[in-house]
């Protein structure tokens, strides 16, 4: 069903790690560590400033994937995966993008399931790779036949 979308990428995005966002997102995760908000905490921890939550990069732009059609609903979010190289930093711009990295299909009691397995990547202005976020979205058999209608 996606096997020929394997390999489509999004053009970049530019994102900023922006320091109300980083906040309200730690308040909203019900993360109160201050190395997210506190600019003195920040200047005292290892990394010499203030740092994003792990699961930050799910508020990023990362551009459409032409040609990739996912209907509308139904869709059931597998599986989520998150790899950094190193944490985001608070101000820091990054260069963000979707790729489809994997399509592949198994028989359930409930009839064929197709797993859709996308990568969001963020690199910094150089192009060195900061994160890379790993989605696995199941489309169930009800979906996929009022897709081929």
């Amino acid at each position: 069903m996606y096997q020929h979308d394997i390999g489509k990428r999004s053009a970049k995005v530019k994102n900023v790690v922006e320091r109300g966002a980083v906040k309200k997102f730690a308040e909203a995760i019900g993360d109160p560590n201050p190395i997210y908000w506190d600019e003195e905490t920040g200047k005292r921890s290892r990394y010499g400033r203030n740092i994003a939550p792990p699961t930050f990069p799910r508020v990023f732009d990362y551009g459409v994937i032409e040609g990739l059609k996912l209907p509308a609903k139904g869709l059931i979010h597998g599986e989520q995966r998150f790899h950094y190289e190193r944490p985001l930093f608070v101000g820091e711009e990054l260069y963000c993008y979707a790729e489809v990295k994997d399509y592949y299909e198994k028989q359930s009691s409930m009839g064929l399931l197709g797993f859709l397995v996308i990568a969001n990547n963020g690199e910094d202005p150089d192009g060195n790779l900061v994160f890379t976020s790993t989605s696995t979205i199941i489309i169930n058999e009800a979906v996929r036949k009022a897709m081929s209608v």
